[in-house]
């Protein structure tokens, strides 16, 4: 029998302060194949992210292992690249030093000097963003400074590619542009991709499926909806699809009937 490609086993993880325990996470069982895009949706504080910064090794688990390509992940590595909300740039390096720079830490000793610059420039391509190469990013917009911390993760040809909430501090006209992108390069690489989202209609756009997550503490994975609409998408055309309006609905009754934002407890 093959091994998933990426695999997520028994997943807990409990933080400690001082007497107190908190357990965010509890049995998550994931697996995922190679070329997928998966979307991870669910309310503030039920370890998504927890989740993800596992996968990117910046978490060790409290039980329970991830496995890529048969392999335990336990530290950091450029096979998994992330993408943050926040675009994390470098101020004093121009555009195409922050792609650069994770380039030669990655291909310095595989890669001559000429060839690192042409790696650089093809993935500022991917992102359209070749003719602002020399500016910096206090000199670019906020939509512009996403596609290039997309570069720089895809510039590491990551096994595979996290995001966590990449558009959620954009403006919606730019998330919708950075959303077509995400969907053209992931057509043209066929990289494997992890997303945490809150957005629904993002989740269900972008992904082959949709992993919903129970509230915290103790969060797990509820449902998974596998999301059947063919590609290339199209939003306006799935504006009035009947398949899209279905997964979408199905997200939503997920989250707001079945498992509604827990009540704040009074100060």
């Amino acid at each position: 029998m093959n091994q998933p490609y990426l695999k997520f086993e028994q997943i807990g993880m409990s933080f400690r302060r001082g007497q107190m325990e908190t357990e965010v996470l509890r049995d998550v069982n994931l697996h995922i194949e190679q070329g997928a895009f998966v979307s991870m949706i669910g309310h503030s504080g039920c370890g998504k992210s927890t989740l993800l910064n596992i996968l990117g090794g910046l978490l060790q688990s409290t039980t329970g292992e991830v496995f890529l390509e048969g392999k335990v992940v336990d530290e950091p590595g450029p096979d998994r690249a992330i993408v943050f909300q926040n675009h994390s740039l470098l101020p004093w390096l121009t555009v195409y030093g922050n792609i650069a720079i994770a380039v030669d830490k990655v291909f310095g000793s595989r890669k001559n000097k000429a060839e690192r610059h042409d790696w650089v420039m093809h993935n500022l391509e991917l992102v359209q963003m070749a003719q602002a190469k020399d500016k910096r990013p206090h000199e670019v917009s906020g939509g512009m400074k996403q596609r290039v911390g997309i570069a720089r993760a895809l510039a590491m040809q990551p096994k595979v590619l996290l995001m966590d909430e990449p558009f959620g501090a954009l403006d919606a006209l730019t998330r919708a542009h950075l959303q077509d992108s995400v969907m053209e390069i992931h057509a043209r690489l066929g990289n494997t991709v992890l997303m945490i989202t809150h957005d629904v209609d993002e989740a269900v756009l972008l992904s082959d499926r949709v992993v919903m997550m129970t509230n915290g503490p103790a969060a797990t994975i509820g449902e998974i909806l596998a999301i059947e609409l063919p590609r290339p998408r199209r939003r306006l055309d799935l504006a009035t699809d009947p398949e899209y309006a279905r997964c979408r609905a199905a997200v939503l009754e997920f989250l707001y009937a079945r498992h509604r934002v827990p009540a704040r407890v009074a100060a």
